[in-house]
């Protein structure tokens, strides 16, 4: 079972490897607990849940992150366990950011996306956003443009 809830200070080690995986130029642990403590940011996690006879057992898979800038929610981050990509997690992690997000008054999302992640593309399209320009060079290791996309 998935569970999806806040992110911890305790979440930050598995989160930030699963950074590390996604990213070439991943966040530090720091840049989470920074953004965990702000009033304005709201970051969460998938939690893999597993029951057992004798424990249950938890396993961070994903994560994701927003931070409210007077009512337009900038998703800085969302990422998910390499193995366990293509499952939906994403979609469904991203719904879940959004739907929290509305208790803080976020009522527009943008978020950057490399031009040749094509997934992710994919998936934010799919949960209606659209490409409205193009960061050019915004993205270093390697250098490419982002696409800037918004759902209003």
């Amino acid at each position: 079972m998935i569970q999806f809830r806040l992110m911890e200070e305790q979440d930050v080690e598995a989160v930030s490897k699963i950074e590390e995986e996604t990213f070439s130029m991943p966040w530090r642990p720091e840049d989470f607990l920074d953004m965990i403590r702000k009033d304005n940011s709201y970051y969460v996690v998938a939690e893999e849940v597993k029951q057992t006879d004798s424990e249950v057992q938890k396993k961070i898979i994903a994560s994701g992150g927003v931070m409210n800038i007077l009512g337009e929610g900038d998703i800085t981050n969302i990422a998910v366990k390499a193995s366990e990509r293509g499952k939906g997690i994403g979609t469904a992690l991203l719904t879940f950011l959004m739907e929290g997000g509305k208790k803080f008054g976020i009522t527009a999302y943008t978020l950057e996306v490399r031009v040749s992640n094509q997934t992710a593309i994919h998936v934010y399209e799919k949960l209606g956003f659209v490409s409205e320009g193009i960061r050019r060079g915004f993205y270093d290791c390697p250098k490419e443009d982002a696409v800037i996309m918004w759902k209003r």
